[in-house]
């Protein structure tokens, strides 16, 4: 289990002496430029002497603080940049645990982590986070846990595995990674006065911790200065310039994101490249990230690189990805920066817009080098009620993904979920599709899609049609990862096929498999909670790159088109999606109907 790390005020007596030049320092790195992201500014020469995981000592010469037994590190003309902090992410994204993802991450030169496990929350609920909580601080990096504020994140638009109550949120703030509340997805809520999102909020700003937040609508007029008014202190849903000067200027950090299948940090960069803002309130993140990105790309090193490719500068970046990050949640006196009592997290690397990850150290320890982690990421014993979550309640057939026309129509007009590459939003669309034998039948493009419910065993299918991936065929693609009550997504062209995708994954405990011609193409088992892999992340990528093989196999040419998949029943992001309680309309946050009636 967890570790006790101590605390500044337990080392100091001991980081002074060694500051002084009383005690041999643990660890000196030497020869370096030391990149300080609290001035902007790279110290050539400058020196570190680190003691129980902490710096000492951070100036032009530490060979006062080198003893026989200090382990000196040549850095041999590379810089010295703190460890990576990730303002805004999801573990179960990666479809990893807490270990397995900071085993993958590490060796990028992630340090720091602020998560939340929303993801989880929505199936096992507050013994959910806890687990997550619990193995996140059994890792040699920081883990810091953010409690979901929203499982439902829309209540009366879909039903979770388990409901998150202000009373948990009160509990869980005493728990000792917990570092504030998770996004604060229910902007509806919070503008309009409701009681239990309010509760949430004052349980995190009485506790003295940080409100996470998520406002998806393009209103920024009174809407938006109501929930900046709830406490929400951040938000990751900015897609424009716009967006992030708004977040800005009401006080807010805008944290802009890089994820496997979220690209906006170049349409809001430019606030701070072009406008010339100050780039104290801009936050870096990934917010989802899966494995193969983790493995083949990058973690925070990816989102640094992409910014300066943006036209950011590097050191500018750099804050972006550490001091900022750190001071947002109330850790700049502990992490973010290279200075004495902070954690000793720091990479070497010989280029700064390049930013190879050489070496890490974290908490005054080699974790990685060259691309190699080198430390173990403990596992948490996950109990057995964190596995076998996924309750279909029958057998499926064909017929209950059948969707009836009206009496005596020959087509039908329905409403369709369109998808749009690359971004989180849908389009609400409409199409005419043709009715055979009183069933509405998909064509060019437009395919369906089912949600079936899998947290009580009711047996309900919601059906509907979805458009934007490009399916052609006889497929059917299913995963039980379905942001955010995490039910399970079926979508293909195909009734049966549809069938048999979802009752394999009944049969394996949940996870993500693709079907075409009735063969079984690729299959991601999850077993915890139906959301994540207990295999290292190497293995999932390599599943999950099969899985993208797959779907392209099927007609799918979208850029990480399984993000896209697994979104279309996230209920607070319009325009439209689906949920177990049917189409949702999230530009009204409403339940609209399927078939639309002639005037």
């Amino acid at each position: 289990m967890e570790q006790h790390f101590k605390t500044w005020a337990e080392c100091a007596p001991r980081l002074v002496a060694v500051a002084a030049g009383h005690e041999p320092a643990d660890l000196v790195i030497s020869g370096g430029k030391l990149v300080s992201v609290q001035t902007r500014e790279v110290l050539d020469g400058w020196q570190v002497a680190v003691s129980d995981g902490r710096f000492a000592y951070v100036g032009p010469d530490a060979s006062h603080c080198i003893g026989p037994q200090t382990e000196v590190i040549d850095a041999c003309g590379r810089y010295l940049v703190p460890g990576l902090c990730d303002g805004h992410m999801h573990i179960e994204s990666g479809m990893l645990t807490p270990a397995e993802f900071a085993a993958a991450v590490i060796p990028h030169g992630t340090t720091t982590m602020f998560t939340d496990p929303h993801e989880i929350a929505n199936v096992l609920g507050l013994a959910g986070v806890r687990m997550m909580h619990d193995e996140a601080l059994m890792q040699p990096i920081n883990i810091y846990t953010q409690m979901p504020s929203c499982a439902p994140s829309a209540p009366g638009l879909e039903t979770t595995g388990f409901e998150i109550s202000a009373e948990d949120v009160a509990e869980a703030m005493a728990w000792p990674g917990i570092i504030g509340l998770g996004e604060m997805m229910n902007f509806p809520g919070v503008i309009n006065g409701d009681p239990q999102m309010l509760a949430e909020m004052a349980a995190t700003m009485n506790a003295g911790k940080t409100v996470g937040g998520h406002y998806a609508s393009p209103d920024k007029g009174v809407a938006f200065s109501a929930y900046v008014a709830g406490g929400a202190a951040d938000d990751h849903e900015g897609t424009a310039e716009a967006d992030a000067l708004a977040r800005v200027r009401n006080g807010m950090r805008s944290m802009m994101r890089l994820g496997s299948a979220w690209y906006d940090v170049e349409s809001q960069i430019t606030a701070v490249t072009e406008k010339g803002l100050d780039p104290r309130n801009f936050i870096l993140c990934t917010d989802d990230c899966m494995a193969g990105t983790l493995v083949n790309d990058g973690h925070m090193n990816r989102v640094v690189r992409h910014a300066i490719d943006c036209g950011c500068a590097p050191l500018v970046a750099l804050q972006m990805a550490t001091i900022n990050t750190a001071t947002h949640f109330g850790l700049e006196r502990e992490l973010g920066s290279i200075a004495p009592g902070r954690r000793a997290d720091v990479i070497l690397t010989s280029d700064l817009t390049t930013l190879p990850i050489e070496q890490v150290i974290a908490r005054g320890q080699t974790v990685a080098k060259d691309g190699v982690l080198t430390v173990d990421c403990p596992h948490y014993t996950w109990p057995e009620n964190s596995r076998g979550s996924i309750h279909l309640g029958k057998k499926l057939s064909g017929v209950d993904f059948e969707i009836q026309a009206p009496a005596g129509a020959n087509s039908a007009k329905v409403k369709v979920i369109g998808v749009v590459e690359n971004q989180a939003p849908t389009k609400a669309l409409t199409a005419d599709l043709p009715v055979t034998d009183g069933v509405i039948e998909g064509q060019e493009g437009v395919c369906q899609i089912a949600l079936v419910e899998r947290h009580r065993a009711t047996g309900d299918v919601v059906n509907g049609f979805v458009s934007g991936f490009g399916y052609e065929g006889r497929m059917a693609m299913a995963s039980t990862v379905a942001h955010d009550s995490h039910h399970m997504i079926v979508v293909g062209t195909d009734r049966e096929t549809m069938a048999t995708a979802a009752n394999r994954l009944g049969e394996v405990g949940g996870g993500v498999t693709v079907w075409k011609d009735g063969e079984e193409l690729a299959l991601i088992e999850l077993p915890i909670a139906g959301l994540m892999s207990d295999q290292p992340a190497a293995e999932v990528a390599a599943k999950a790159d099969q899985m993208v093989s797959a779907m392209e196999a099927c007609g799918c040419t979208l850029n990480n088109a399984y993000m896209q998949h697994s979104l279309l029943a996230l209920v607070v992001i319009p325009e439209l999606r689906i949920s177990d309680l049917g189409l949702v309309d999230v530009t009204k946050f409403e339940l609209t109907d399927l078939i639309e009636t002639p005037e």
